[in-house]
Order: structure tokens, then C-alpha cells, then sequence
């Protein structure tokens, strides 16, 4: 909680993760999505700034509405937090909105939902175009049968087959409110909606799905492989480049505003 003399601020950032370490800070110098914040925060603040996020994402991993909150004795403006934070920030990360906030607001415990998009080319040759911005495969998939895996998936269950090794969370045990999967504009569209995430697990997930739909893991495989709560049995883990953190849910008592999609996602 922030102190009588300091204020608490909640931003709304957006962020390509190909042009970073993911979000910790890491020693060596390693350009992290929090490290070029926080470097950017304290030009405006003129003092250090620790920030607090919804959910860390990993190398390669993007965001369109990633929150984060932090306390600071500076008395700014709410755009000086926006514009002038986006003048001292790298390429590939932005600052889309900004807020005071409650003081016992947190970006993180505060979070009851999480969403992610996972956009999926299927082709024969990749597209350069799209390359660190769409995942790709090869394989011709079909649509249907990965539908009906996706939604073997809500619900509260043991998610430890898509549970990377170096998982810190303290329970597999999550609860997926909803898991979509369509096609359009030429790309395979995974939307998943969630209490919270293992570590790869979307990737882990999206990594079965493609199983699914290339016909090398039936429905029924996939049934099995969430009832077996074991990484050993499992496709491989998919590769960062479509996945997307595209919102946070939190109680409408914090009013914490989070931007439509992007026409372009």
C-alpha cells in the first residue's frame, strides 16, 4: 500500500516482446521490458521506481494491455506519465494509458482473470512478414477437432501437463473460464481466458492443439494427456512469436481502464 507521501499509479502498456527479455529485470544488462520502464519512470520521477505487474511474460512474448502499478513521491500530471514516460522508453514499448490508483490497489493480487491470444499461420512457407509477430507451422491443421480439444480445457483441473519444468507457481491446479479457437483473415485464432497461467502454458497448450489439428493426437489423446498431469507425454512447447497478454481483469471498484483489441489482432 502507498504511504500518505507518496501516490500510487496504475499504467496500461503495450510492448513487442521480440525486442526483449521478456519482463524481469535480469543481471548483465539484459534489455527487459521492466528494466526500460523503470528507467523511464524515474526520468519523470527524478527518484527510483520499483513496478509491481499483472503477469511477467516471457522472450518473445507481446502485450496490448499489460498492467503495472508503482508508488512515487513526484507529483506529475497523468499524461506525464504517458508522453513524457514514451519519450525516454526504447522502441517496442508504450505506454497507453495511465492512472492514479487506489492505494491498496495491486496489479497483481488485485488480477482475477487473465487473457491471452495466440494467432497461428499454417502454411507451407512462412511468411516473412509475419515472422516474430504470428507463430507458424508446416503442417495442414484442421479447425475442428482443435475446437472440441480447446474446450476440453475450462474449468478448474491440474494443468501440470502444460506446466513448464522451472514453474514456480505454488498449485497446477487453474481455472480456465473460456477457450476459443477460430479461423479468419488467414490465420488460426487461440483466445484463452483464465484465473491466472503457468509458466508456458499457453504455449504448452497451443503446442498439444497443433498435435490436434495435424491429426497426431486425437481429442481423446488430448483428454488423456490433461488427465495424465505429466510434461513427459506432451508435445513440445510452441514458440513465443503469436502469443499475446491482451487484458487483466480486475474488480470495477478500481476502475482500472483497459483498451479495446487492436483492429489489427
Amino acid at each position: 500500500m502507498s504511504t500518505p507521501d507518496t501516490q500510487r499509479w496504475a499504467l496500461t502498456l503495450s510492448y513487442d516482446g521480440s525486442r526483449f527479455y521478456g519482463w524481469q529485470k535480469q543481471a548483465g544488462g539484459v534489455p527487459t521490458v521492466q528494466t526500460a520502464l523503470e528507467n523511464a519512470l524515474a526520468q519523470i520521477a527524478g527518484e527510483a521506481v520499483s513496478t509491481i505487474v499483472a503477469g511477467r511474460t516471457d522472450t518473445g512474448v507481446h502485450a496490448t494491455a499489460q498492467v503495472v502499478h508503482f508508488d512515487t513521491a513526484a507529483v506529475r500530471p497523468a499524461q506525464a506519465w504517458i508522453r513524457g514516460v514514451n519519450a525516454n522508453l526504447p522502441e517496442g514499448i508504450a505506454v497507453l494509458h495511465a492512472q492514479q490508483a487506489a492505494p491498496e490497489f495491486h496489479a497483481r493480487f488485485d488480477a482475477y482473470g487473465r487473457h491471452y491470444r495466440y494467432l497461428l499461420e499454417s502454411s507451407p512457407v512462412r511468411s516473412p512478414l509475419l515472422k516474430h509477430r504470428v507463430g507458424w507451422t508446416h503442417l495442414k491443421l484442421d479447425i475442428e477437432p482443435m475446437c472440441r480439444a480447446a474446450a476440453l480445457l475450462v474449468g478448474e483441473q491440474d494443468f501440470s501437463s502444460f506446466r513448464a519444468a522451472e514453474c514456480q507457481a505454488k498449485s497446477p491446479v487453474k481455472t480456465i473460464y473460456s477457450a476459443e479457437i477460430a479461423y479468419g483473415r488467414g490465420l488460426i485464432r487461440l483466445d484463452l481466458h483464465g484465473n491466472a497461467f503457468l509458466h508456458h502454458m499457453v504455449r504448452n497448450i497451443m503446442g498439444a492443439l497443433v498435435y490436434v489439428g495435424s491429426g497426431r493426437l486425437s481429442v481423446e489423446g488430448f483428454a488423456a494427456l490433461i488427465r495424465e498431469r505429466s510434461r513427459l507425454k506432451a508435445p513440445p512447447t510452441f514458440m513465443p512469436d503469436g502469443l499475446y497478454l491482451t487484458g487483466i481483469d480486475y474488480p470495477e471498484s478500481f476502475n482500472i481502464i483497459r483498451p479495446e483489441l487492436p483492429q489489427w489482432l
